[in-house]
């Protein structure tokens, strides 16, 4: 679980936030800010791992807010300019979202920051080894070993488990921020497979296990890195 706080200037930014943050399972939105000042001293009496940030406020920019906290969290930065995108790398940014910004590209810059924490305090990115899908009303763990592929259904996503299959209402590209790329190769418009269990490639199919899965066009270079 990743800790959390957002500072924006911008009421209905922050909403967004709260509301994208509140989607995802191991993020852990603490509070928000309008006013970077008043974020100083949250930061000083509490653990936090992530940082949601503005660039462009009116008292600090976003950019020398971060250069003045000493022992700094992870921080995506979340702003309208594109221009302070090199400079945030400059900075060990996490990741650099430009509003307004998709669930799937929130949830991927999520991903980024979690599986770093998951390098940071354990050391081998193995260690990232589940999920949270949301199915109905319900959060389901699923661990990572046991999903075999995903496959896109219209508006929801398939995963396709060793035992089961478990539908949740999921674009594509939200399944593909979800599934770490380590583990998980996307061969197909509406397929993502799990590279440990593929059992078989030629130029036009995968099989996972004993099912015939096909490449598409645009996915080929993704299958040759495999090989």
């Amino acid at each position: 679980m990743l800790a959390a706080i957002a500072i924006d200037d911008e009421p209905i930014a922050l909403e967004v936030i709260k509301n994208l943050s509140a989607k995802i399972p191991f993020i852990d939105l603490k509070a928000t800010f309008m006013n970077a000042f008043e974020a100083i001293d949250f930061l000083q009496q509490e653990k936090i791992d992530l940082l949601f940030l503005d660039i462009k406020m009116p008292d600090i920019s976003g950019i020398d807010f971060l250069k003045s906290i000493p022992n700094a969290p992870m921080v995506i930065f979340t702003t309208a300019y594109s221009e302070h995108a090199v400079q945030s790398f400059e900075l060990d940014a996490t990741d650099y979202l430009l509003k307004p910004f998709s669930q799937a590209r929130f949830l991927k810059a999520c991903n980024k920051a979690y599986e770093q924490f998951n390098l940071k305090n354990k050391g081998n990115a193995s260690d990232i080894n589940h999920i949270y899908i949301k199915t109905g009303t319900n959060q389901v763990r699923i661990e990572l070993e046991d999903i075999l592929y995903a496959e896109s259904k219209g508006n929801y996503m398939q995963f396709v488990l060793s035992q089961t299959k478990i539908t949740s209402r999921l674009t594509m590209n939200e399944a593909e921020a979800l599934l770490p790329t380590a583990q998980f190769v996307r061969i197909h418009r509406s397929y993502i497979v799990a590279k440990k269990h593929i059992s078989k490639i030629n130029k036009t199919s995968i099989w996972i296990k004993n099912t015939e899965l096909p490449i598409g066009a645009g996915y080929v270079s993704n299958v040759q890195k495999i090989i």
